[in-house]
Protein backbone atom coordinates (compact mmCIF):
# COMPACT_ATOMS: atom_id res chain seq x y z
CA UNK A 1 0.00 0.00 0.00
CA UNK A 2 2.88 2.37 0.91
CA UNK A 3 4.53 1.62 -2.43
CA UNK A 4 1.27 2.40 -4.25
CA UNK A 5 0.89 5.71 -2.41
CA UNK A 6 4.52 6.61 -3.13
CA UNK A 7 4.04 5.84 -6.82
CA UNK A 8 0.90 7.99 -6.86
CA UNK A 9 2.70 10.86 -5.15
CA UNK A 10 5.56 10.68 -7.65
CA UNK A 11 3.12 10.62 -10.55
CA UNK A 12 1.31 13.64 -9.10
CA UNK A 13 4.59 15.50 -8.71
CA UNK A 14 5.49 14.75 -12.29
CA UNK A 15 2.05 15.81 -13.51
CA UNK A 16 1.90 19.09 -11.60
CA UNK A 17 4.68 20.95 -13.48
CA UNK A 18 3.39 19.47 -16.72
CA UNK A 19 -0.05 20.92 -16.07
CA UNK A 20 1.52 24.27 -15.16
CA UNK A 21 3.58 24.20 -18.33
CA UNK A 22 0.42 23.72 -20.36
CA UNK A 23 -0.99 26.91 -18.86
CA UNK A 24 1.82 28.97 -20.41
CA UNK A 25 0.71 30.02 -23.88
CA UNK A 26 2.99 29.13 -26.77
CA UNK A 27 2.88 31.84 -29.43
CA UNK A 28 5.06 31.99 -32.54
CA UNK A 29 5.90 35.00 -34.69
CA UNK A 30 7.20 34.60 -38.22
CA UNK A 31 8.61 37.84 -39.64
CA UNK A 32 9.74 38.47 -43.21
CA UNK A 33 13.39 39.07 -42.25
CA UNK A 34 15.65 40.21 -39.43
CA UNK A 35 18.55 41.86 -41.28
CA UNK A 36 17.46 45.47 -40.71
CA UNK A 37 16.93 47.46 -37.52
CA UNK A 38 13.16 47.94 -37.77
CA UNK A 39 12.25 44.26 -37.47
CA UNK A 40 14.93 43.83 -34.82
CA UNK A 41 13.16 46.52 -32.76
CA UNK A 42 9.80 44.82 -33.48
CA UNK A 43 10.98 41.40 -32.26
CA UNK A 44 12.72 42.87 -29.19
CA UNK A 45 9.46 44.61 -28.27
CA UNK A 46 7.63 41.29 -28.48
CA UNK A 47 10.07 39.73 -26.00
CA UNK A 48 9.65 42.73 -23.65
CA UNK A 49 5.86 42.39 -23.50
CA UNK A 50 4.70 42.16 -19.85
CA UNK A 51 3.02 38.76 -20.43
CA UNK A 52 6.31 37.35 -21.74
CA UNK A 53 8.37 38.94 -18.97
CA UNK A 54 6.04 37.46 -16.33
CA UNK A 55 6.26 33.99 -17.86
CA UNK A 56 2.61 33.83 -18.91
CA UNK A 57 3.53 33.48 -22.58
CA UNK A 58 6.44 31.84 -24.37
CA UNK A 59 7.24 33.60 -27.65
CA UNK A 60 9.31 32.04 -30.43
CA UNK A 61 10.59 34.27 -33.26
CA UNK A 62 11.06 32.77 -36.73
CA UNK A 63 13.24 34.59 -39.28
CA UNK A 64 11.47 34.34 -42.66
CA UNK A 65 14.73 35.23 -44.46
CA UNK A 66 12.80 37.36 -46.98
CA UNK A 67 11.25 34.24 -48.51
CA UNK A 68 7.51 33.44 -48.55
CA UNK A 69 8.24 29.70 -48.89
CA UNK A 70 10.38 29.77 -45.75
CA UNK A 71 7.50 31.41 -43.89
CA UNK A 72 5.12 28.71 -45.17
CA UNK A 73 7.41 26.04 -43.70
CA UNK A 74 7.56 27.95 -40.42
CA UNK A 75 3.76 27.91 -40.29
CA UNK A 76 3.84 24.14 -40.88
CA UNK A 77 6.24 23.77 -37.95
CA UNK A 78 4.03 25.83 -35.64
CA UNK A 79 0.94 23.89 -36.71
CA UNK A 80 2.65 20.53 -36.12
CA UNK A 81 3.92 21.67 -32.72
CA UNK A 82 0.43 22.93 -31.80
CA UNK A 83 1.23 26.55 -31.05
CA UNK A 84 -1.67 28.40 -29.41
CA UNK A 85 -1.48 31.38 -31.78
CA UNK A 86 0.66 32.84 -34.55
CA UNK A 87 1.70 36.44 -35.29
CA UNK A 88 2.44 36.96 -38.98
CA UNK A 89 4.57 39.66 -40.62
CA UNK A 90 4.42 38.40 -44.22
CA UNK A 91 6.93 38.75 -47.00
CA UNK A 92 4.29 38.59 -49.74
CA UNK A 93 0.74 39.92 -49.65
CA UNK A 94 -0.62 37.06 -51.80
CA UNK A 95 1.66 34.10 -51.04
CA UNK A 96 1.07 34.41 -47.30
CA UNK A 97 -2.64 33.60 -47.65
CA UNK A 98 -2.03 29.85 -47.98
CA UNK A 99 -0.15 29.81 -44.66
CA UNK A 100 -3.00 31.62 -42.91
CA UNK A 101 -5.48 29.14 -44.40
CA UNK A 102 -3.45 26.19 -43.08
CA UNK A 103 -3.34 27.62 -39.55
CA UNK A 104 -7.05 28.43 -39.67
CA UNK A 105 -7.84 24.85 -40.73
CA UNK A 106 -5.81 23.65 -37.73
CA UNK A 107 -7.77 25.90 -35.38
CA UNK A 108 -4.86 28.25 -34.66
CA UNK A 109 -5.67 31.99 -34.65
CA UNK A 110 -3.37 34.21 -36.74
CA UNK A 111 -2.83 37.91 -36.03
CA UNK A 112 -1.22 40.03 -38.73
CA UNK A 113 1.23 42.79 -37.88
CA UNK A 114 3.24 45.44 -39.74
CA UNK A 115 2.69 43.98 -43.23
CA UNK A 116 -0.57 42.89 -44.83
CA UNK A 117 -1.65 39.52 -46.20
CA UNK A 118 -4.61 39.12 -48.54
CA UNK A 119 -6.73 36.89 -46.30
CA UNK A 120 -10.06 37.31 -44.52
CA UNK A 121 -9.08 34.59 -42.04
CA UNK A 122 -6.83 36.75 -39.85
CA UNK A 123 -8.16 37.20 -36.33
CA UNK A 124 -7.00 40.80 -36.52
CA UNK A 125 -4.31 43.10 -37.93
CA UNK A 126 -2.13 45.47 -35.88
CA UNK A 127 -0.04 47.83 -37.98
CA UNK A 128 -0.03 51.30 -39.48
CA UNK A 129 -1.58 52.93 -42.56
CA UNK A 130 1.13 52.59 -45.24
CA UNK A 131 -0.81 54.61 -47.83
CA UNK A 132 -0.81 57.53 -45.42
CA UNK A 133 2.93 57.15 -44.79
CA UNK A 134 3.72 57.00 -48.48
CA UNK A 135 1.79 60.19 -49.08
CA UNK A 136 3.38 61.99 -46.10
CA UNK A 137 6.96 61.14 -47.07
CA UNK A 138 6.47 62.03 -50.74
CA UNK A 139 4.80 65.31 -49.79
CA UNK A 140 7.80 66.25 -47.63
CA UNK A 141 10.10 65.68 -50.63
CA UNK A 142 7.85 67.55 -53.05
CA UNK A 143 7.37 70.49 -50.68
CA UNK A 144 11.13 70.92 -50.39
CA UNK A 145 11.38 70.78 -54.20
CA UNK A 146 8.63 73.37 -54.59
CA UNK A 147 6.63 70.87 -56.65
CA UNK A 148 9.13 71.14 -59.52
CA UNK A 149 11.94 68.93 -60.78
CA UNK A 150 12.75 65.22 -60.96
CA UNK A 151 12.51 62.46 -58.37
CA UNK A 152 13.50 58.83 -58.06
CA UNK A 153 11.49 56.26 -56.06
CA UNK A 154 13.26 53.43 -54.25
CA UNK A 155 10.67 50.74 -53.58
CA UNK A 156 10.38 47.93 -51.07
CA UNK A 157 10.18 44.25 -52.15
CA UNK A 158 7.71 43.98 -55.03
CA UNK A 159 4.56 42.27 -53.83
CA UNK A 160 4.90 43.14 -50.16
CA UNK A 161 2.07 45.25 -48.79
CA UNK A 162 4.41 48.04 -47.66
CA UNK A 163 5.70 48.47 -51.21
CA UNK A 164 2.21 48.36 -52.73
CA UNK A 165 0.53 50.72 -50.27
CA UNK A 166 3.40 53.18 -49.84
CA UNK A 167 3.64 53.47 -53.62
CA UNK A 168 -0.07 54.27 -53.70
CA UNK A 169 0.59 57.05 -51.21
CA UNK A 170 3.65 58.25 -53.16
CA UNK A 171 1.53 58.49 -56.29
CA UNK A 172 -1.25 60.39 -54.51
CA UNK A 173 1.25 63.07 -53.49
CA UNK A 174 2.84 63.14 -56.96
CA UNK A 175 -0.56 63.64 -58.57
CA UNK A 176 -0.75 67.01 -56.84
CA UNK A 177 2.56 68.06 -58.47
CA UNK A 178 2.15 67.52 -62.22
CA UNK A 179 5.42 69.36 -62.94
CA UNK A 180 7.45 66.69 -61.13
CA UNK A 181 8.81 63.82 -63.22
CA UNK A 182 9.72 60.37 -61.88
CA UNK A 183 13.05 59.58 -63.56
CA UNK A 184 13.58 56.13 -62.05
CA UNK A 185 11.55 53.70 -59.96
CA UNK A 186 12.98 50.38 -58.76
CA UNK A 187 13.09 48.06 -55.76
CA UNK A 188 16.00 47.84 -53.35
CA UNK A 189 14.22 45.26 -51.15
CA UNK A 190 14.33 47.42 -47.98
CA UNK A 191 18.16 47.18 -48.19
CA UNK A 192 20.54 50.08 -47.57
CA UNK A 193 23.30 48.44 -49.65
CA UNK A 194 21.02 47.75 -52.63
CA UNK A 195 19.66 51.31 -52.50
CA UNK A 196 23.18 52.73 -52.47
CA UNK A 197 24.03 50.77 -55.63
CA UNK A 198 20.82 51.91 -57.33
CA UNK A 199 21.43 55.54 -56.46
CA UNK A 200 25.04 55.39 -57.63
CA UNK A 201 23.81 54.12 -61.00
CA UNK A 202 21.11 56.76 -61.25
CA UNK A 203 23.47 59.61 -60.39
CA UNK A 204 25.67 58.41 -63.24
CA UNK A 205 22.75 58.00 -65.67
CA UNK A 206 21.12 61.34 -64.78
CA UNK A 207 23.94 63.70 -63.80
CA UNK A 208 22.61 66.87 -62.17
CA UNK A 209 19.00 65.92 -62.92
CA UNK A 210 17.78 64.34 -59.67
CA UNK A 211 16.34 66.71 -57.08
CA UNK A 212 14.34 64.33 -54.89
CA UNK A 213 14.61 60.82 -53.47
CA UNK A 214 11.54 59.00 -52.15
CA UNK A 215 12.77 55.96 -50.21
CA UNK A 216 9.94 53.70 -49.10
CA UNK A 217 11.87 52.95 -45.92
CA UNK A 218 14.67 54.66 -44.01
CA UNK A 219 17.29 52.05 -44.83
CA UNK A 220 16.94 52.76 -48.56
CA UNK A 221 16.87 56.53 -48.05
CA UNK A 222 20.08 56.20 -46.04
CA UNK A 223 21.62 54.13 -48.85
CA UNK A 224 20.80 56.93 -51.29
CA UNK A 225 22.50 59.43 -48.95
CA UNK A 226 25.64 57.27 -48.89
CA UNK A 227 25.68 57.22 -52.70
CA UNK A 228 25.32 61.01 -52.84
CA UNK A 229 28.21 61.46 -50.42
CA UNK A 230 30.36 58.94 -52.30
CA UNK A 231 29.80 60.97 -55.48
CA UNK A 232 31.08 64.08 -53.66
CA UNK A 233 27.72 65.78 -54.01
CA UNK A 234 25.96 67.86 -51.35
CA UNK A 235 23.18 65.98 -49.56
CA UNK A 236 21.54 69.36 -48.88
CA UNK A 237 20.99 69.76 -52.64
CA UNK A 238 18.53 66.83 -52.54
CA UNK A 239 15.12 66.40 -50.91
CA UNK A 240 15.18 62.94 -49.32
CA UNK A 241 12.64 61.07 -47.20
CA UNK A 242 12.15 57.63 -45.71
CA UNK A 243 9.81 55.80 -43.36
CA UNK A 244 10.32 53.94 -40.04
CA UNK A 245 12.29 56.23 -37.74
CA UNK A 246 15.27 53.88 -37.36
CA UNK A 247 18.20 55.17 -35.30
CA UNK A 248 20.44 56.23 -38.20
CA UNK A 249 17.53 58.03 -39.85
CA UNK A 250 16.70 59.97 -36.69
CA UNK A 251 20.33 61.10 -36.55
CA UNK A 252 20.17 62.02 -40.25
CA UNK A 253 17.06 64.13 -39.54
CA UNK A 254 19.04 65.91 -36.81
CA UNK A 255 21.76 66.67 -39.39
CA UNK A 256 19.18 68.01 -41.84
CA UNK A 257 19.90 65.28 -44.41
CA UNK A 258 16.44 63.70 -44.71
CA UNK A 259 12.88 63.49 -43.41
CA UNK A 260 11.46 60.42 -41.68
CA UNK A 261 8.25 59.19 -40.08
CA UNK A 262 8.34 56.93 -37.05
CA UNK A 263 6.57 53.61 -37.50
CA UNK A 264 6.15 52.41 -33.92
CA UNK A 265 7.48 48.83 -34.00
CA UNK A 266 7.01 48.52 -30.24
CA UNK A 267 3.29 49.33 -30.41
CA UNK A 268 2.71 47.09 -33.44
CA UNK A 269 4.42 44.07 -31.87
CA UNK A 270 3.01 44.41 -28.37
CA UNK A 271 -0.45 45.24 -29.67
CA UNK A 272 -0.39 42.15 -31.87
CA UNK A 273 0.62 39.96 -28.93
CA UNK A 274 -2.17 41.35 -26.75
CA UNK A 275 -4.69 40.55 -29.51
CA UNK A 276 -3.18 37.07 -30.04
CA UNK A 277 -3.45 36.24 -26.33
CA UNK A 278 -7.04 37.51 -26.29
CA UNK A 279 -7.86 35.16 -29.19
CA UNK A 280 -6.81 32.22 -27.00
CA UNK A 281 -7.95 33.49 -23.58
CA UNK A 282 -11.35 35.24 -23.89
CA UNK A 283 -11.09 36.82 -20.42
CA UNK A 284 -7.64 38.37 -21.10
CA UNK A 285 -7.09 42.07 -20.43
CA UNK A 286 -4.29 43.83 -22.39
CA UNK A 287 -1.05 44.14 -20.45
CA UNK A 288 1.01 46.33 -22.78
CA UNK A 289 1.10 50.07 -21.96
CA UNK A 290 0.74 50.95 -25.66
CA UNK A 291 -3.06 51.22 -25.35
CA UNK A 292 -2.60 54.14 -22.93
CA UNK A 293 0.14 55.60 -25.14
CA UNK A 294 -2.23 55.75 -28.12
CA UNK A 295 -5.74 56.46 -26.76
CA UNK A 296 -7.03 56.88 -30.33
CA UNK A 297 -6.34 53.15 -30.83
CA UNK A 298 -9.22 51.67 -28.83
CA UNK A 299 -8.79 48.15 -27.42
CA UNK A 300 -12.51 47.37 -27.86
CA UNK A 301 -12.11 44.05 -26.01
CA UNK A 302 -9.53 42.89 -28.58
CA UNK A 303 -12.22 42.14 -31.14
CA UNK A 304 -11.53 44.72 -33.86
CA UNK A 305 -10.36 43.40 -37.21
CA UNK A 306 -7.90 46.29 -37.63
CA UNK A 307 -5.83 48.30 -35.16
CA UNK A 308 -3.85 51.17 -36.68
CA UNK A 309 -0.91 52.63 -34.77
CA UNK A 310 -0.53 56.36 -35.60
CA UNK A 311 2.53 57.70 -37.40
CA UNK A 312 4.84 60.18 -35.68
CA UNK A 313 6.88 62.54 -37.90
CA UNK A 314 10.50 62.71 -36.73
CA UNK A 315 11.40 66.31 -35.94
CA UNK A 316 14.31 68.22 -34.42
CA UNK A 317 12.11 68.66 -31.35
CA UNK A 318 11.38 64.97 -30.71
CA UNK A 319 14.53 63.34 -32.18
CA UNK A 320 16.52 63.15 -28.93
CA UNK A 321 13.54 61.73 -27.03
CA UNK A 322 13.08 59.05 -29.68
CA UNK A 323 16.77 58.16 -29.55
CA UNK A 324 16.67 57.99 -25.75
CA UNK A 325 13.81 55.45 -25.95
CA UNK A 326 16.11 53.07 -27.87
CA UNK A 327 18.63 52.80 -25.03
Amino acid sequence: MKKLMLAFAMASALYAPSAMAQEKLKIGATVYGLNAEFMQIWTAALQKHPAVQKGEVEVTIFDGRYDALVQQEQFNTMITQKYNAIIFVPMDIEAGAAAVQAAHDAGIPVVGSNARVNSDLLTSYVGSNDVEAGELEAKSVLDKMGCKGNVVIIEGPIGQSGQIQRLEGNEKALAACPDVKVLEQQTANWSRAEAQTLMENWLTSHPGQIQGVIGQNDEMALGAIEAIKAANLKVSDFAIAGIDGVTDAINAVKRGEMASILQDANAQAQGALDVAIKAVKPDYKPESPIWQQYPSMKWDDGKDKTYLVPWTPVTLENADKLLESRK
